[in-house]
């Protein structure tokens, strides 16, 4: 009886590999650049540079990576500034701080009356009448804090579209180095005070 021959190759010790086609090369590489592209959009971005495209960032808990660190030091002492606005019917003033990229303030107003605000920055050179404006609504009140995202001039606008005199009263503290007051395009410069209230001199 003539044994069954098995067909079936098995690579002996001395055998050599075998050798990869193209065609597996060109698919385990592009698989390869497609799970490395997917990290990048759903991982990378998220966690190194707070950009979010796909929200798996938001999902994993990965966007508060980017942020900055919880403790910032200064050499500086922050400032502090307080100013009461009148404004009359249609009556319109603006208030401005100037701030170094990154620079930060906290700040708080009331008015005794629903006003129109705006607030807005301006980044150094740009031309004259431009703003980038960053919240814009009617109310009697707002707090918060800022971070600017350029050097430049920022702060608020508020127009009383009322039929009745409205006073407005605002509160910063901040690592600003000038404020002024606008009305009716003419501006004046306010004194600052550093923690303890003092007002701080112009060098």
């Amino acid at each position: 009886m003539t044994p069954h021959s098995d067909q079936t190759h098995r690579q002996g010790p001395g055998d050599s590999p075998a050798t990869p086609s193209g065609k597996t090369l060109a698919v385990a590489t592009g698989g390869a650049v497609a799970v490395a592209a997917l990290l990048l959009v759903s991982v990378v971005l998220p966690a190194e540079y707070g950009l979010d495209p796909m929200g798996t960032g938001r999902l994993l808990g990965l966007l508060g990576l980017s942020r900055a660190q919880p403790v910032v030091r200064s050499d500086d002492a922050y400032r502090t500034d307080v100013a009461e606005f009148e404004l009359a019917p249609t009556e319109w003033v603006e208030s401005t701080y100037r701030f170094e990229d990154g620079e930060s303030m906290v700040f708080a107003w009331d008015a005794t009356g629903a006003v129109s605000y705006n607030f807005h920055s301006a980044p150094d050179g740009a031309p004259p009448g431009f703003a980038e404006s960053f919240d814009a609504q009617e109310r009697e009140s707002a707090y918060g804090t800022y971070t600017a995202p350029f050097s430049g001039i920022h702060g608020w606008y508020w127009e009383n579209l009322g039929t009745e005199y409205v006073t407005i009263t605002l509160t910063t503290a901040g690592y600003y180095t000038e404020a002024r007051t606008a009305r009716d395009r003419v501006g004046g410069e306010r004194p600052l005070r550093d923690p303890k209230g003092r007002v701080l001199r112009r060098e």
